[in-house]
């Protein structure tokens, strides 16, 4: 049977964490425009109604729901409305994340900091997966995608409770795909590097540095951007990647195989960009 006798699939209940701005909105738009059904939610009332009747007027599906996914509250409510308005969710991409806030050295940092990451970075993940996967374990199916970073797998001063933090997303995403494989649950995760969105845009990277010299440091020759991001998340939530379990995929355009992270020529600080040619 050829491809183009391939019958198209039904719409699925896409759930995005963070789904408005950056990757989490490129993901959002990607999924609606493959005809899903997209579940964002984000803590920016004004962003995710923005995306939501963007993603309408282009024809899409989705319903935002506004709320701070590191708060039990929040959920709860997108645990109901998924049960009640769609049954259950076929894929769950936990895309919520942030290095702030962040000290520059662990030594200064305090405890309650430590919290703050791990519910920004870890524990939401645990929460959302949790509330959403007795759904997909009756359905017999779905798919869930992690966001992890590139920093889980190399080291990153001044981050190192975020990098942690990270790192356990990505052993989660691994033991959790062995243990719900029977269940017909895929678990993967990408790990992301220098997307260029509104949380770390480029000229808040560069620096005032010349953009030319990306070219010497990073293979890819540029910033990631958000469907860069989107396109490994649909390929690892669809059945191309129906055989694909328990892995993290770097969406870094090289940087994880080239470089690290560097002390400064003049001696302060630490750089992952080049200062000169």
């Amino acid at each position: 049977m050829g491809h183009e006798d391939v019958p198209p699939r039904s719409p699925r209940t896409i759930v995005v964490t963070g789904g408005a701005l950056g990757i989490g909105g490129g993901i959002s738009r990607r999924f609606a425009a493959e005809g899903d059904h997209v579940v964002l939610v984000d803590i920016d009332a004004d962003a995710a109604e923005a995306t939501a009747s963007e993603i309408e007027e282009d024809g899409g599906s989705c319903t935002a729901l506004v709320g701070d996914i590191t708060r039990d509250d929040t959920v709860a409510r997108l645990a109901a409305h998924v049960q009640e308005q769609h049954g259950h969710a076929e894929v769950l991409v936990n895309n919520v994340g942030d290095f702030r806030p962040a000290k520059s050295f662990f030594a200064k940092s305090p405890p309650e900091q430590w919290q703050r990451l791990h519910e920004l970075n870890l524990w939401h993940v645990f929460a959302v997966t949790h509330a959403l996967l007795p759904g997909m374990i009756a359905a017999g199916r779905g798919s869930i995608v992690n966001v992890s970073t590139v920093e889980a797998f190399r080291g990153i001063p001044g981050n190192a409770v975020y990098s942690a933090y990270n790192a356990g997303v990505s052993a989660f995403t691994k033991s959790l795909a062995v243990e719900l494989g029977p269940s017909g649950i895929r678990v993967n995760a990408i790990a992301p590097d220098l997307a260029d969105t509104p949380q770390t845009p480029a000229e808040l990277m560069l620096a005032g540095r010349d953009p030319a010299l990306l070219r010497s440091w990073l293979p890819a020759g540029r910033f990631g951007r958000p469907e860069d991001f989107a396109g490994v998340v649909a390929f690892l939530a669809s059945d191309d990647a129906a055989f694909v379990t328990g892995h993290t995929i770097p969406v870094d355009g090289g940087t994880l195989a080239a470089s690290g992270w560097y002390g400064r020529a003049e001696g302060r600080g630490w750089t992952n960009l080049p200062d000169r040619a």
